[in-house]
């Protein structure tokens, strides 16, 4: 029986739920705007699986991971800061951003990678009889990387996954598809990964309208789970020197992520240090747009097409 679409054009649905954050009293540090939270992977893993237990009717929570590039690009694109603004838990994602943290006087203890605490939700996730939905990835990245966590977590329930084609953002019909087919799988937990800051900005504009507990993006999480993509070696994480190796493994792809966003990135936090001094427990609302605005970012948003240009994380 053909099932219409109608429903999931409708533009009103998108704002029928007010963002859900059952996580207010986590210690954060403010970095050119953007709240970054101060937790541990088993932390967030554990808070995360508690908030989707204890849910009711509540609103879905969005789950993000700022690093460096993605604080750099929120300076200047308005619909990126505001679903970075709107994340429920924003975990730390990025040995910069763990640096940064440091210089404005509220340590964060360590990094969360996205891609870990995937890993971890999935097999906290089989405990609980939770059910997960992957959508993106590479062509065949969501299937491959579905096989190998169920190979092992065996109990791990998923509900569905899809990898819509490039420019879906542009087909109204495909992305009525997209949102027909997480609301027929009703997951408790969605991994977006759409790549940055595609994939924010859709949760974003979607999300609170999809019968789901809570949405988190990845970046290219699919595509190192299911092989791929290689990931960087563990030690490389441990002495906070991934970037450099994926920097010599794909230096026409990364270099200017790496040297002139980085070199960007210190100046931000550098001049949020000049203008606001080091963080104190009573300054943590300051700042709250991109530095160095005069307005409010969301006050004048610039013209954008209807997401941007995708850039895997």
């Amino acid at each position: 029986m053909a099932v219409s679409l109608t429903a999931f054009f409708s533009p009103e649905i998108i704002s029928q739920k007010k963002i859900s954050r059952p996580f207010r009293t986590r210690p954060r540090c403010i970095i050119a705007g953007v709240a970054v939270n101060n937790l541990t992977m088993e932390e967030a893993s554990s808070q995360i699986v508690d908030a989707l237990l204890s849910r009711s009717t509540a609103a879905p929570f969005l789950i993000m991971g700022p690093n460096a590039q993605l604080i750099t690009l929120a300076q200047t694109d308005a619909r990126f800061f505001e679903a970075l603004r709107a994340s429920a838990l924003n975990v730390p994602d990025g040995i910069s951003v763990v640096l940064a943290s440091k210089i404005l006087g509220r340590k964060i203890s360590g990094r969360v990678p996205g891609g870990e605490l995937m890993e971890r939700l999935c097999q906290d996730a089989a405990s609980h009889k939770l059910s997960i939905f992957l959508l993106g990835g590479l062509p065949g990245a969501a299937a491959e990387a579905a096989r190998r966590l169920q190979q092992r977590y065996p109990t791990l329930s998923i509900a569905g996954l899809y990898c819509p084609p490039n420019g879906f953002e542009r087909d109204p019909m495909e992305s009525a598809q997209i949102r027909q087919l997480i609301t027929k799988a009703a997951p408790d937990l969605l991994f977006v990964a759409f790549g940055a800051p595609k994939q924010e900005i859709w949760m974003h504009e979607n999300c609170l309208s999809l019968p789901i507990g809570a949405a988190m993006s990845v970046g290219a999480a699919f595509d190192t789970q299911s092989g791929m993509r290689l990931r960087a070696p563990r030690w490389t994480h441990k002495l906070g020197i991934e970037w450099l190796y994926r920097l010599a493994r794909e230096p026409r792809r990364l270099w200017r992520r790496y040297l002139i966003g980085n070199t960007y990135f210190l100046y931000l936090v550098f001049r949020q240090l000049f203008l606001y001094g080091r963080l104190s427990e009573s300054e943590q609302t300051l700042p709250t747009s991109p530095i160095g605005s005069t307005t409010h970012p969301l006050s004048s948003r610039p013209v954008h097409d209807p997401l941007p240009t995708e850039s895997q994380i």
